[in-house]
């Protein structure tokens, strides 16, 4: 069997314990995508259109700083990824992240925690950025995910 990562960003706390879970369940290595600068609560106002997160996303091609890196990403054949939902595609972190690493002959399974948001173009814009995976359309699932719902999807590629 080849070996898995689960490499979650989270603002809050909610996508770290669904990305914690998933790795618990299905034996995968856990890396959490940690900013070089943590976001504050004023940072992650989205109501405020100058705040750091709307600025962010308002600019595709901001790439916010990641603080660590895999340490050998060519390990894993499968590598899923979770954030939240941020104006309804990935944040741009996750961006950065799939620039900084080769995914070539990678299956790439995006998920993500939000209250309502779907998944939007979140797929789509990962795959853009990571010529050669193979990036799968991904889910989007409830803070409360049980693990048997987390191990039952990700199922089909491991």
């Amino acid at each position: 069997m080849s070996k898995s990562l689960v490499a979650y960003f989270s603002a809050s706390g909610v996508t770290k314990k669904v990305a914690e879970k998933l790795a618990q369940e299905i034996g995968a290595d856990l890396f959490e995508i940690k900013p070089e600068a943590p976001y504050t609560n004023a940072d992650l106002d989205w109501q405020n259109k100058k705040s750091r997160s709307s600025v962010e996303m308002n600019d595709r091609s901001c790439r916010p700083a990641i603080s660590s890196q895999v340490a050998d990403m060519a390990q894993y054949q499968t590598v899923f990824i979770g954030f939240p939902i941020w104006w309804y595609r990935e944040p741009s972190i996750i961006d950065t992240f799939m620039e900084a690493y080769d995914f070539s002959g990678k299956t790439v399974i995006p998920f993500a925690t939000s209250g309502g948001s779907g998944m939007g173009s979140s797929g789509e814009n990962m795959q853009a950025l990571a010529a050669g995976a193979k990036v799968m359309g991904g889910k989007r699932f409830m803070t409360n995910a049980s693990g048997k719902e987390l191990a039952d999807w990700a199922a089909q590629w491991l």
